[in-house]
């Protein structure tokens, strides 16, 4: 098991800038919905937006900490758009 704060922490240990949102699904700690907005998401593809975040997050998923993950990644520009619809 692996709390919302430290999904968050691994993320931003990779990503700095990043704004990260971690919603436990079920409540057993092991499946997450995460939106992350970060600059460095700029100029890449949602592939490989998400394959920063399984970067960041290897250790917890390889172990089983995490089961199941949701994602949903921004650039800054990106969440804006999102935010204001």
């Amino acid at each position: 098991m692996i709390s919302p704060q430290q999904v968050e922490a691994m993320i931003k240990a990779e990503l700095p800038d990043a704004q990260v949102q971690v919603q436990d699904l079920t409540g057993g700690g092991d499946h997450y919905q995460v939106t992350v907005v970060s600059s460095q998401f700029a100029g890449k593809g949602l592939v490989q937006q998400h394959q920063l975040i399984y970067a960041a997050l290897q250790q917890a998923m390889s172990n089983d900490s995490i089961h199941a993950l949701a994602l949903k990644t921004y650039t800054p520009e990106a969440w804006q758009t999102t935010a204001a619809s």
